[in-house]
């Protein structure tokens, strides 16, 4: 005779096991468990956003400061353009941020973005202009053109944004703020013509702008030359 009294009796399931093997199959759970895994996924972004936000912001800012200071000689400037950078409404330009440059109370050159169409998108410029209408420096911040044809925009790859430094709409007539193949002063490159006939337009712009703007941005009221 077998002695039975050593095995175990089987345990009985826990009621709310048993309930939840009920609800597993049903769309009900399945949309919740998909929704519980969504909100911890979002909670998870948010608070790494959180966590890295200033840390990014100020990359930023510092990004932003040293392409001013291209454009922007140090001797001209003791204050900070960034913060107190301030936004005008223009008929052409629409809103355009500038960032002041000033020695004491004195406003002596403004920086702004503009952009313009080239061939593979908009080409954004960061441009900085002194309190008589002269270009400091011109830099492309953004584009999307041909790679090895159209990249020479770049201060990095020639010196042909180099070619604005120092001109104005006093100095240079309107008839000459083109490319050399639509009988302007500029010129284009082998077979990418769009490219810098958009940039020398926006600079073109962004002269025009400051001229338009001269009671906040410090410029004289000049056109250019006939």
């Amino acid at each position: 005779m077998s002695d039975t009294s050593l095995t175990p009796p089987h345990a009985a399931a826990p009621p709310s096991a048993s309930r939840l093997e009920r609800w597993r199959p049903r769309v009900e759970y399945q949309g919740l468990s998909l929704a519980a895994v969504c909100a911890l996924v979002a909670l998870s972004l948010l608070v790494g956003d959180r966590l890295t936000h200033r840390q990014i912001a100020a990359q930023q800012v510092e990004d932003r400061l040293v392409v001013l200071r291209q454009v922007l000689p140090a001797a001209l400037y003791d204050n900070n353009p960034l913060q107190e950078a301030f936004k005008v409404e223009d008929r052409e330009l629409g809103e355009v941020e500038v960032y002041p440059a000033r020695k004491g109370d004195l406003l002596t050159a403004v920086a702004f973005q503009v952009s313009n169409i080239g061939y593979g998108g908009p080409i954004r410029q960061l441009i900085a202009l002194d309190a008589e209408g002269r270009i400091l420096g011109v830099r492309v911040l953004g584009h999307k053109e041909t790679p090895g044809l159209a990249d020479k925009i770049e201060a990095s790859r020639s010196d042909w944004i180099k070619a604005f430094d120092g001109l104005s709409l006093a100095s240079t007539p309107l008839a000459q703020w083109k490319v050399k193949k639509d009988g302007g002063q500029f010129d284009q490159f082998a077979g990418a013509t769009i490219t810098p006939r958009a940039v020398v337009k926006s600079v073109l712009q962004a002269l025009q702008f400051q001229a338009r703007q001269a009671g906040l941005l410090g410029a004289p009221q000049t056109e250019a030359q006939p």
